[in-house]
This record gives C-alpha cells, structure tokens and sequence, in this order.
C-alpha cells in the first residue's frame, strides 16, 4: 500500500488523525486516548496488517511528551510512524503490549528513562538500570546528574 493509500485508509477510521508527510515514513499523530483502539485497527485490519511493531520512544520537548511508535507490516511492506502526545507532569498511556509482544519490553525502558506509565502493563518495572534508579527518568531534559555532569 502506497503511503497516500494508508492516509486514506487511517484518514477513513481515524479522522482526528493529523498527518504528516516529508520523510521515508507516513507519520501520524492521534491523541493518547485514541492510542489503543487506533493500535488494534492497525494491526488487526486486513488491508493493513501492522504485525510489527519495531522501535518504540519517546522524546521530552520540555512542555510534554511525544511518544513515537515505528510499525511495518511484514505481509504487505508498508510502514508507519504514530505519535501521541502525553503529559510531561503525569506522563500515562496504555500499553500495546497485548498487541505487539516487542512493546512489553520497549516500553519498560521508556518507563524507566522517562518515567511515562504505560497502564495495563503485565510486568512495568526497570529493565537496565540498577536498583536505586527509581523514578530517576534519566533522559528528562532536565536530568541532573551529580557524578557525570555534562553541561552543554
């Protein structure tokens, strides 16, 4: 499917949708609450088939989080790039995990790097960092690091 097919295909089911063109990858930007619901289309809608989810992130714009999720579907050779913005106070969104089993573990490092609280998750505890790191959310802007400060 073309990338001007999937935004007719997205624009059809998500109309809020807001999309942007410019690079590789059709970008799409949904409101957090609509995450979830817009995911299962995603994966589950036979003309699209997004059966892998490949990079999962996040990024501290200092007034809020976007959370930026790569799809591909194996079986009909598109990508996707979906972005929902959160809270950078009380940073919440539901998981996918049930959807894309790569999200269980892409999401505890998010979790654990900037603090976002992915509900519903089965198991959302740190994943790399040692113990004593705790609600730390080392890649916040403004993260200070007492040992290895690096001002720019």
């Amino acid at each position: 499917m073309t990338n001007e097919e999937l935004k007719t295909s997205i624009g059809i089911r998500l109309p809020s949708a807001v999309m942007e063109d410019g690079s590789d990858f059709l970008t799409i930007n949904i409101e957090a609450t609509d995450w979830v619901s817009f995911a299962q289309h995603l994966r589950n809608d036979a003309s699209l088939q997004f059966n892998f989810l490949f990079c999962l992130t996040c990024v501290d714009w200092k007034t809020h989080l976007t959370m930026v999720y790569h799809l591909r579907s194996t079986i009909h050779r598109h990508e996707l790039v979906v972005k929902a913005k959160v809270d950078r106070i009380n940073p919440e969104i539901e998981t996918v995990s049930h959807i894309w089993r790569t999200a269980e573990f892409h999401e505890r490092e998010v979790y654990e790097m900037f603090g976002v609280k992915f509900l519903n998750h089965p198991d959302l505890r740190l994943l790399i960092l040692p113990d004593g790191w705790e609600g730390k959310k080392p890649m916040l802007k403004d993260f200070e690091d007492p040992i290895n400060m690096i001002r720019l």
